[in-house]
């Protein structure tokens, strides 16, 4: 097939879902990708942050090939035990806060957010979740329902009810929603879809001290910042606040659909056999991938290359706003999680286009911004390759008029 074959068909058949970019990718090595006629492409999307060890890389293909030749499944799913999946928790209690002793796994970041919700309820006996403005945790009706984005949920009436929303950020109008009605409290201890919002130091500490005092379990939502993207393992681990789940996805498994969720044993000695499940949760194919891209990132202290190349992201486009602040307002962010923001969404998405023409894929995020996640295993050399399209693509658009 070509890609003018390829876009007939998805266009024909697939759900219309997604505004497409005229671009069909056929393969993938490390930080760039192949369209079907053989252009290539830096990638700095990261599959919206999964790929998150690059594309193809032997580390994910051979543990696919080792396990695939082995089981898939195991016969009565999660009722029988698997050794994948017995290396993957070992492993993963070597990265996760210490208080954080039991885990489950899942498909994806939404069916996480979405199970932590619901044991969270059961746990506690109440019906209420306080979210924050601006969030995002999923898109099953329930996530849905718990994100603070308009857009994202309020054309899907009737929602789920018993949600509430305060400003992220903002303690006083957190405690001001706490009562004795509400079961838990979600948030992301760094804002990704919402336009890399990060809160003052002090914030989710008074979070977790607001819902002890009232009784209400707290769900940190780590699916985006998980897996040292901003250059932790965990922003919460780093902040040493105490949360009773903490969600994961994404990064997890390279790419691979995954997910899971921890939970303190106070939390999980309050639940019971039946209260959560799962056809393919923590199947052994799932487990021998994240347990692999987990052992690359620490053997390969990717923490500290996250840390390094985040710092020369932000220190070069920081520039940007002098240089070309007819079009840059604000560049942030932590590790390989960046935020720049445009002017409006028309420079924005004139600025996505420039980029991808050139040879650059980026997202665009919240309309007015272009958000910045690629590969944590990036070298230098490439960072500096993509930062130089993407100053360029800017240039270009300021130079032809705003």
């Amino acid at each position: 097939m070509s890609s003018k074959d390829t876009f007939e068909t998805e266009d024909k058949y697939f759900a219309p879902f997604f505004v497409k970019q005229s671009i069909s990718i056929e393969k993938g090595e490390g930080v760039y990708v192949w369209d079907e006629e053989g252009r290539r492409y830096l990638d700095f999307t990261a599959g919206w942050g999964v790929t998150c060890i690059g594309h193809a890389n032997p580390v994910i293909t051979d543990a696919l090939a080792d396990q695939g030749s082995k089981i898939i499944q195991n016969p009565n799913s999660g009722l029988t035990y698997s050794p994948a999946r017995a290396r993957l928790l070992s492993l993963m209690s070597e990265i996760l806060p210490s208080d954080l002793t039991r885990v489950f796994f899942t498909n994806s970041g939404a069916e996480t957010n979405d199970a932590a919700i619901k044991l969270a309820r059961k746990v506690t006996g109440r019906p209420e979740v306080v979210s924050t403005l601006q969030s995002f945790h999923g898109r099953t009706i329930s996530t849905a329902s718990a994100t603070g984005q308009a857009k994202n949920r309020d054309r899907y009436d009737p929602l789920m009810p018993n949600y509430r929303f305060v400003p992220y950020n903002d303690l006083d109008a957190m405690q001001e929603a706490l009562d004795e009605s509400v079961a838990a409290v979600i948030l992301e201890p760094i804002q990704g879809e919402g336009g890399i919002r990060i809160p003052s130091p002090d914030y989710l500490k008074g979070v977790s001290d607001l819902c002890k005092k009232n009784g209400s379990l707290l769900i940190v939502d780590e699916i985006q910042t998980g897996f040292f993207r901003t250059g932790p393992a965990f922003v919460t681990g780093e902040c040493g606040v105490k949360v009773d789940f903490l969600t994961m996805a994404k990064g997890i498994a390279g790419g691979f659909p995954f997910g899971a969720f921890a939970m303190s044993e106070e939390v999980a000695g309050k639940l019971e056999i039946g209260d959560h499940g799962g056809t393919y949760c923590g199947n052994p194919l799932g487990c021998a991938v994240s347990y692999a891209v987990i052992k690359y990132l620490l053997d390969n202290n990717i923490s500290d290359n996250v840390k390094e190349m985040g710092a020369l992201a932000l220190e070069r486009m920081e520039q940007w706003k002098a240089s070309y602040g007819d079009a840059v307002t604000e560049v942030r962010g932590k590790g390989l999680l960046i935020m720049v923001d445009l002017r409006n969404e028309e420079i924005a998405t004139r600025v996505k286009d420039e980029c991808q023409a050139r040879g650059l894929l980026v997202t665009q995020t919240q309309g007015f911004g272009i958000r910045i996640f690629p590969a944590l295993n990036i070298r230098k050399e490439e960072l500096e390759e993509g930062l130089q399209i993407m100053e360029d693509a800017i240039a270009s658009i300021v130079k032809s008029g705003i």
